[in-house]
């Protein structure tokens, strides 16, 4: 998808304990692999068992990495991180992995995730002596842990939890350990796997075949796994509350060969599509996807429907990406820098076209109009997620309420306003259905206000969260 009309990605997290292997390059392919989940900055921690280093940068995991730092980073526990920034902008400051001293030595913490209650914990702390050093939220995880850690690093864990309230998967990294922590709702993923007698921990399973890894289970919601020379132990770090996956991970988030619910996503995405197809019809001559995101989609919808699937539309991978430009109509070219329509393939065709979202409805609106442009008769748009009416305030940087269209106007406004020939979003009950899973176990808050965790009234969804106070202090 283009930038500006979806959801922005959450961020991914690895971690790997493992003697005798080279952690850093497994923790280097393993972002590699949950790229798709942060582009904005990468980052590492390492540990020999004595000492806990670090590496962080903005970019692409291959950009922030070369030779000479991964063979600096030397040790047999390490976690790493790639972010998309929620609380927090996007500056070197706020990377992550974010390390801390405590009595019993460093630590790094790598987040997932997003806490409705930083502003107030984030204040007391300051009102504590606290001194911050990054505007996001993740450091008030990791300053509440490190002022609990009096020895018993589960202990520190669980009063962390205790006084925090959102969403959170974390990757610890004490001198001695690796650590998984998942909230009590399961908001974000996060799974174990194994590497011969090594443990590793990733926010998808995708992470694991490219370093030799076998899936295990995922970390239940409010546990913490800690992994040393002991090997695997796990604890109750807070009660579980009722499962509140985020269903943009099914929808969009995780890549389509990771596993939710032990169910392969692209087969779910597909299923999603066969759905579409039979609560929004259309007569039309060619199913295509917006890449890369509608293909497994467009492919159920094609499949249930009977109407050919095809390619309309070249993704340009290597574009710029479009919030960077300086005003409207350079964001508009930037779209067209993105995807080409296939001019042959679509001319005089009545096209369904098959996105997994539409946000703002900027760009939804672009699409439908170069393919008109490129001779196509009808564009009847099909979209796997419900209506998005409400913002997420669990780690996801989508819009506030006033700019999502959805929120605002019917369905036939928002299909006048893309220029579309017809709308037809997929329920959430034909979701539920292309999961297999009951209600129950989704957040599914940004299609119908139910929130799982409660939002303070003062909370406003910013990525520059702490940025005046932080202002300030310089």
């Amino acid at each position: 998808m283009i930038d500006h009309d979806t959801p922005r990605e959450a961020c991914g997290l690895f971690g790997v304990y493992a003697e005798g292997e080279d952690v850093a390059r497994l923790t280097y392919f393993g972002l590699f692999a949950l790229q798709h989940r942060g582009q904005e900055s990468a980052g590492i921690a390492v540990s020999d068992g004595e000492s806990v280093r670090a590496y962080r940068d903005l970019g692409l995991v291959t950009r922030v990495f070369t030779e000479p730092i991964l063979q600096s980073l030397r040790g047999h526990i390490a976690v790493g991180h790639t972010r998309y920034s929620t609380t927090g902008s996007s500056t070197l400051r706020n990377v992550q992995p974010i390390t801390c001293s405590t009595l019993q030595g460093n630590i790094a913490v790598a987040h997932n995730g997003n806490l409705v209650n930083a502003h107030t914990l984030r204040a007391e702390l300051e009102a504590a002596g606290e001194q911050f050093e990054t505007t996001n939220d993740s450091e008030v995880i990791v300053r509440l842990i490190a002022r609990a850690y009096e020895g018993d690093i589960v202990e520190a864990i669980r009063a962390m939890m205790a006084r925090v309230q959102g969403a959170y998967s974390l990757a610890i990294l004490t001198p001695t350990q690796l650590i998984g922590v998942r909230d009590p709702f399961g908001v974000r993923p996060l799974c174990l796997g194994r590497l011969g007698s090594a443990w590793v921990l990733a926010s998808e399973d995708c992470a694991f075949p490219p370093i030799g890894a076998e899936y295990v289970r995922d970390v239940a919601p409010g546990e913490i796994v800690v992994i040393d020379a002991e090997g695997l132990r796990s604890y109750e770090g807070a009660k579980p509350a009722r499962e509140a996956l985020c269903m943009f991970e099914l929808i969009y988030f995780a890549r389509p060969d990771s596993h939710l619910y032990g169910r392969l996503l692209y087969e779910v995405r597909r299923r999603m599509g066969m759905e579409l197809a039979r609560e929004h019809p259309a007569e039309a001559d060619l199913v295509i996807p917006v890449p890369d995101s509608g293909i497994p989609a467009a492919v159920g919808y094609a499949h249930a429907s009977g109407i050919p699937y095809g390619d309309g539309l070249i993704k340009n991978r290597y574009a710029p990406r479009t919030f960077i430009q300086p005003d409207q109509r350079m964001r508009e070219l930037s779209v067209r820098l993105k995807l080409t329509p296939l001019t042959e393939v679509i001319a005089g065709k009545r096209l369904v076209v098959v996105d997994d979202s539409i946000v703002r409805g900027t760009t939804t609106r672009q699409i439908v109009r170069l393919l008109f442009e490129a001779g196509a008769r009808e564009v009847h748009m099909r979209i796997t997620a419900p209506p998005i009416r409400f913002p997420c305030h669990y780690g996801i940087d989508m819009a506030t309420q006033r700019e999502l269209v959805a929120a605002h106007h019917t369905v036939e406004d928002v299909r006048q306003q893309i220029g579309a020939t017809s709308l037809g979003y997929l329920s959430i009950e034909g979701l539920l259905r292309a999961c297999g899973q009951p209600q129950g176990r989704f957040c599914l808050a940004c299609f119908n206000g139910d929130y799982p965790i409660p939002i303070p009234d003062d909370v406003e969804l910013t990525r520059d969260i702490f940025e005046p106070a932080l202002a300030t202090q310089e």
